[in-house]
């Protein structure tokens, strides 16, 4: 797998890389993922999580494996699937 990286240590668009989730509010359908990387933590909605059911939602400390993409506001990850 190759990661990219720019100037401040964010992770560029990318294959599929793993880390925790830091955070999810589940009210209001966002979080952050801390990268296993080391890269800096990255946005996560609702609905970029890939899931069987029909509730989108991700648990504190949670493996995460997804890819991530430039988002409006810094990084984001995009198809977050549980590990």
């Amino acid at each position: 797998m190759r990661v990219s990286f720019n100037s401040h240590g964010v992770v560029r668009m990318s294959d599929r890389i793993t880390g925790t989730v830091k955070w999810f509010n589940n009210d209001k359908g966002f979080g952050f993922i801390t990268p296993d990387n080391g890269s800096k933590d990255v946005f996560a909605h609702f609905s970029a999580i890939s899931s069987g059911s029909g509730f989108k939602s991700l648990d504190e400390g949670q493996k995460v494996e997804f890819s991530v993409e430039p988002g409006d506001k810094g990084p984001k990850a995009v198809n977050i699937t549980s590990v």
